[in-house]
């Protein structure tokens, strides 16, 4: 009996419900998922998550994630271990990408994958670097302290400064959601220089973002969101052109455990990716 091909792969866009399994997808290949991501992430987009199905199976997914006019985030390329090699995860991809029309579309992709991502498109813009670990003994320094609802404006206004799109509803979802946790440093005159969350996942603690002014802002940060984790195992992705915050996560003690390779297929808007010493999620960016 022949094997179903591509022809006969079925997608469509995902529900919410349908992400779970996507989740634990990803899970498997080791990429430590947030317990509560999904949610946050269809805040976002909701028309932008694609399952394909073989026979009302599922076997595919891809994520492709509008940020307003002119980008575009993707993520969560999956195809069924067993199931690798027929054609239905570049079926999906070619559906999807589609959802993203003519804006610029990034991705961190595994480096195994580069140069197929650059065949449709995407060139090289930096590694980032997974880091974990056993979080060391922190404490609350001066000018820290747990995010209040009187914040929201400013840290919206501080993560689009940081990223390559506004993404206000999506960072109120992921201020509040479930277990997470959100700090923030202040001057002494009272603006913000940074602020981090961390949430439960699958196999540790995932930090992201630690956007900061400098590194002691990141490292105050940082010192915070260990305290809190009393100890638990974290792990952080960091952009390697943060030279600072490599230092800061090797000073900490944490180590390498994998890369990814962040890449566009056009321009994005200037952002400061200095202040980038965490990004937010290698899934949606």
């Amino acid at each position: 009996m022949t094997s179903p091909g591509p022809e006969d792969l079925v997608v469509t866009q995902a529900t919410l419900d349908d992400w779970r399994v996507v989740g634990g997808w990803a899970a498997d290949e080791g990429w430590n998922p947030g317990l509560s991501d999904r949610a946050s992430f269809f805040v976002q987009d909701p028309e932008g998550f694609f399952i394909g199905r073989i026979g009302g199976e599922p076997v595919s997914a891809i994520s492709v994630v509008n940020y307003g006019a002119d980008y575009a985030f993707l993520g969560f390329y999956l195809v069924r271990p067993d199931l690798r090699g027929r054609g239905y995860g570049i079926t999906t991809w070619k559906t999807a990408l589609a959802h993203a029309g003519g804006r610029t579309v990034g991705l961190d992709g595994v480096v195994a994958q580069q140069d197929n991502y650059r065949q449709s498109g995407f060139e090289l813009a930096h590694r980032t670097v997974r880091f974990g670990g056993v979080a060391p003994v922190g404490e609350t320094s001066p000018g820290v302290r747990p995010a209040e609802k009187a914040d929201l404006a400013a840290i919206t206004a501080y993560d689009s400064a940081c990223c390559p799109a506004d993404r206000p509803a999506f960072v109120e979802s992921w201020l509040t959601g479930p277990e997470h946790r959100t700090f923030v440093r202040l001057a002494d005159d009272g603006h913000l220089t940074g602020y981090a969350v961390i949430r439960p996942a699958r196999d540790s603690l995932r930090i992201g973002p630690l956007f900061a002014d400098t590194a002691d802002d990141a490292r105050a940060l940082f010192s915070a969101l260990a305290a809190d984790a009393a100890g638990s195992a974290v792990a952080i992705d960091v952009p390697e052109t943060n030279t600072a915050g490599i230092a800061l996560v090797e000073e900490l003690g944490l180590a390498p455990s994998f890369e990814t390779a962040r890449m566009y297929t056009g321009p994005v808007r200037p952002f400061a990716q200095e202040r980038v010493y965490g990004v937010t999620t290698l899934e949606l960016g």
